[in-house]
């Protein structure tokens, strides 16, 4: 294997601490040495703990299986994607996990500026744009990359609103959108993020216009609350809503499932990205094994078959070939709303503590 570059980055920075929900874990045997580590690097031997936030829908068992198959023996820790932020940045002085995959790049920013994980340069760094993982410093790496969309049925919506706003104040549509004011999880952070960036203003509150706070009320006072397990397109089904956000990979398995066929409100400034990223957790006792776990599962072959599993779209070139055509024509279909990550990165937390006393009580 070709020699592989390691760099760290020395930063700083708190977080509460958060629960811990275990999802899945095999056993298999230790994998085999593929890769240069630095002289003296050592392994605790063991399972790899990786987190993410990444496991649902099969995900989890899928990739747990793999590896197996590979030779990693191989735990899977999943948590909200900003309950795993706070998890990970709480542990940094006595890490628990090994890797962590699966947060966007808002998350993994907080994550590299409270010195949490190690920066590592995969083997098939090459195979993926610069530009999808951290250009700047290369802390993390970049794995599946997704819209968040809002969604509706064609079958039943023949008249939908021209963009989001009118979505969220017009009466007609009171109570007819879900909204997850679940913001201890990625998606609908970043349906927040999305709604703010395009409301900034240097002289408002937290940065951002009252017009902007005004859209943000609406938003979750005319909303329909999602209901804890259950599906949006199964409340699409009976009746209970007609629009509501969804990552763009979900929407095939949910038209095969339930017989819609899912069309897109689609802004005029674009719709939010988001990359599923991949880095070691600063302070593992297993740097090499989580390094070899990296580069294996980042590779093109692997992210090839993960994204014909899952209607996944990878930013491994390599891999793009494997990917379902539709989802291939899906994503280049939706023009990328420009979002500074590492602003909102550092807005996010005083965002959600107003929007949670003050719009969601």
């Amino acid at each position: 294997m070709a020699h592989m570059r390691k760099r760290r980055w020395l930063l700083t920075g708190i977080a509460a601490i958060t629960a811990l929900t275990l999802t899945g874990c095999s056993g298999a045997a230790e994998p085999t040495s593929t890769g240069d580590t630095d002289e003296g690097t050592t392994d605790a031997g063991g399972t790899l703990i990786v987190y993410t936030n990444s496991n649902s829908d099969g995900r989890g068992e899928w990739i747990t299986e793999k590896a197996k198959e590979a030779g990693f023996e191989i735990e899977i820790v999943g948590l909200g994607g900003a309950d795993l932020t706070n998890r990970i940045i709480a542990e940094k002085n006595n890490p628990v996990g090994d890797v962590v995959f699966g947060l966007n790049n808002m998350f993994f920013e907080q994550l590299k500026a409270e010195e949490a994980i190690t920066g590592y340069e995969p083997e098939w760094s090459g195979e993926v744009p610069e530009q999808a993982g951290d250009a700047k410093d290369g802390a993390y790496w970049p794995l599946v990359e997704q819209a968040i969309v809002t969604v509706y049925d064609e079958n039943k919506v023949t008249d939908p609103p021209a963009d989001l706003e009118e979505l969220y104040t017009d009466e007609t549509y009171k109570g007819r959108y879900e909204v997850n004011p679940a913001l201890g999880q990625a998606t609908p952070q970043l349906v927040l993020a999305s709604i703010l960036t395009e409301n900034l203003d240097e002289g408002g509150d937290l940065g951002v216009s009252d017009e902007g706070w005004k859209l943000v009320e609406s938003y979750y006072a005319n909303g329909s609350p999602a209901v804890e397990g259950t599906d949006l397109y199964a409340r699409i089904t009976r009746d209970e809503v007609d629009y509501g956000v969804l990552p763009s990979s979900g929407i095939e398995a949910r038209d095969a499932e339930y017989g819609t066929k899912t069309g897109v409100i689609v802004p005029e400034y674009g719709v939010p990205y988001v990359t599923e990223q991949i880095a070691p957790i600063a302070g593992t006792d297993n740097e090499k094994q989580a390094q070899e776990f990296i580069d294996w599962f980042g590779s093109a072959e692997v992210q090839g078959e993960f994204a014909a599993e899952f209607n996944a779209m990878p930013v491994n070139e390599g891999a793009i070939e494997q990917a379902n055509p539709e989802v291939v024509e899906l994503m280049e279909s939706l023009p990328r709303q420009e979002i500074d990550f590492s602003f909102v990165s550092e807005h996010l937390g005083e965002w959600v503590e107003k929007v949670t006393l003050e719009y969601i009580g």
